[in-house]
């Protein structure tokens, strides 16, 4: 079977409608610390490429997460320095899956606000639900001043991947 033929939404209908937890779509293989990137573009292709490493989203996924920051824009920002990345389900995610990188230097992405981002996650939805749950662990981790300053102090992958898989952000189900 060719990696590039489609073949997303691999889990089954019945695990697609549980909640996902963050602690479930993030890995070491998807966390790097202090990145050195001279682009939003190369930023994105950066955090893509480790989905793609780990077998959780296609190639072309990369390309689907660049060609929607060109043709929405900058909306992907969602607070001062932090960007959430991602595209449609269909554009060639394999399994639901976070990546996270943070930038040795920050880069500007078009947003009038909230650039230069530094902290650059990458999300692989397999619909339109299931992720919510992660999500919201993310933003509450995001909502703590003393996390947030973490994961930006964070100088090892291993580090970077302890903090995002902490257990202090848990939302009760």
């Amino acid at each position: 079977m060719d990696l590039d033929e489609p073949r997303e939404h691999v889990m089954s209908a019945a695990s697609s409608n549980r909640e996902i937890k963050l602690a479930e779509i993030i890995s070491p293989q998807t966390t790097r610390a202090r990145v050195a990137v001279n682009s939003w573009q190369e930023a994105t292709e950066f955090a893509g490429e480790l989905l793609v490493s780990a077998g959780k989203v296609h190639s072309r996924y990369v390309d689907a997460m660049k060609r929607v920051l060109q043709e929405i824009g900058p909306y992907a920002v969602i607070a001062p320095g932090i960007v959430l990345l991602h595209a449609r389900p269909e554009d060639g995610v394999i399994e639901p899956c976070l990546g996270l990188i943070t930038l040795a230097t920050p880069v500007p992405f078009g947003h009038p606000e909230n650039d230069p981002v530094d902290v650059v996650f990458a999300l692989g939805a397999i619909d339109k639900h299931s992720h919510i749950l992660a999500l919201q662990q993310l933003a509450n981790m995001l909502g703590d001043e003393l996390s947030l300053m973490k994961i930006r102090s964070a100088t090892e992958d291993g580090e970077l991947y302890d903090i995002l898989n902490s257990q202090n952000h848990v939302i009760a189900e």
